[in-house]
């Protein structure tokens, strides 16, 4: 059974929550800049555990010192309360 779909209403109070996230269209993303092309790198490993945790991975893109992440639920068709979980957990990672 796949996760239910959130409202637009869910979702953008849902988006208050996180941090330089946002919204494009069925999918939230984020882009970080880090010091080093090492430091991007690391923090891609510490999210990698994250998602695999939650059987939820993103789609996740990487250049020199910057990582792009985009969060969407497939099988859901959209977004859903598991991609905002795991938001707030490379959130947390970040730091």
């Amino acid at each position: 059974m796949s996760p239910t779909r959130l409202t637009d209403e869910e979702i953008q109070k849902s988006l208050k929550t996180l941090n330089g996230w946002t919204r494009d269209g069925d999918a939230i993303e984020r882009k970080l800049v880090f010091d080093s092309f090492l430091d991007a790198i690391a923090f891609i490993n510490r999210i990698a555990t994250h998602a695999e945790n939650a059987d939820h991975h993103p789609e996740i893109f990487n250049v020199y010192n910057k990582v792009d992440l985009r969060l969407t639920t497939h099988d859901a068709g959209g977004l859903t309360a598991k991609d905002f979980a795991l938001a707030a957990e490379i959130d947390g990672a970040v730091g």
